[in-house]
């Protein structure tokens, strides 16, 4: 179990916040299990995956605007499987002041 969690050394002395650090955790690995049932793939094959989809931003004469990368078919179907929405293509656009 603990290297599946991949347990580290906590510095946390208040109870509060050692309650609030096992729980963020626990949500984690609950939604990393969630994702790998969902799809039939590993956490680091989703993760690795997950990580090719980038932002990128473009200042040119006319503004600015952030854009993201083409999604491919294993981006579309870990998508679909866990029933979310593709990403904008364009997140936001900003046009020049003259």
């Amino acid at each position: 179990m603990k290297q599946i969690i991949d347990l580290r050394p906590v510095y946390r002395h208040l109870e509060d916040r050692i309650r609030a650090h096992v729980t963020l955790c626990w949500l984690a690995l609950l939604l990393i299990r969630i994702a790998e049932t969902s799809t039939g793939q590993t956490w680091n094959h989703l993760r690795t995956e997950l990580q090719r989809i980038h932002l990128g931003t473009f200042t040119g004469d006319h503004g600015t605007f952030t854009h993201r990368t083409q999604l491919t078919a294993s981006h579309k179907l870990i998508l679909k499987a866990l029933d979310l929405a593709e990403p904008p293509l364009v997140v936001s656009a900003t046009p020049a002041t003259p």
